[in-house]
């Protein structure tokens, strides 16, 4: 066209076609795993839980451990841009801390079933870092963290040591926060940011009474 724009060419039916199929079996997958975990569900469990013949599940994926890998990727694509830009952000490494987490932790709270997806899964696995958007994941958070530091907002730490560190305190406290009714992604993120700003000396007295022989003694005290 003489202008330069370009209009996007309709998508067929068949491209249509496979793109449904597709996403039929990752939400499948996505409930199975969640239900059954990812060390007990089969091929034969997800294609059960679509309309679709077996035969048409291999014209997409080899495997449970691709259509896994599917799913942390899409995942990773959907967190990454807004940890990014709320890092971006920070002026002050409390700023860094907090926002990484609380954006995590609403994240995880509005999208339930993904996350159960992954953690089911990482029962077996582990937290696996070999999908590339997953790797990608991690490494803006890396990139990010060198940022920081050149900014001032952090002391010359390890960048790779921290990164490793608010993975795994951001996916154990997010595991625990679902288990509380109701979720409360502000009280998570409090939580894991005293954490590491202040050691487990800063962390707030939860909330609890004492047994009533406890109770006792300390009255009597």
């Amino acid at each position: 066209m003489k202008n330069g724009s370009q209009r996007a060419m309709p998508m067929g039916k068949r491209e249509q076609t496979k793109i449904q199929n597709r996403q039929l079996i990752l939400d499948a997958a996505r409930q199975v795993f969640a239900e059954l975990g990812y060390g007990a569900t089969t091929v034969r469990d997800i294609i059960r839980a679509t309309p679709l013949a077996s035969g048409t599940f291999y014209n997409y994926f080899k495997s449970k451990e691709e259509v896994y890998q599917a799913i942390r990727d899409e995942v990773a694509l959907a967190i990454r841009p807004r940890l990014h830009e709320e890092r971006a952000k920070a002026s002050t490494v409390e700023q860094f801390i907090t926002c990484t987490f609380r954006t995590f932790f609403d994240y995880v709270s509005d999208d339930r079933i993904n996350f159960r997806t992954i953690r089911h899964a990482a029962d077996n696995t582990r937290v696996r870092m070999d999908t590339p958007e997953v790797v990608a994941g991690f490494e803006e958070l890396r990139e990010d963290i060198e940022v920081a530091i050149a900014k001032g907002l952090f002391p010359p730490v390890d960048p790779d040591m921290l990164m490793a560190a608010i993975v795994g305190v951001a996916f154990e406290v997010a595991e625990r926060m679902l288990r509380k009714e109701p979720h409360d992604p502000t009280a998570a993120a409090d939580f894991a940011t005293s954490l590491f700003l202040g050691g487990v000396r800063a962390l707030p007295y939860a909330q609890t009474e004492l047994p009533a022989s406890e109770e006792v003694t300390s009255n009597a005290a």
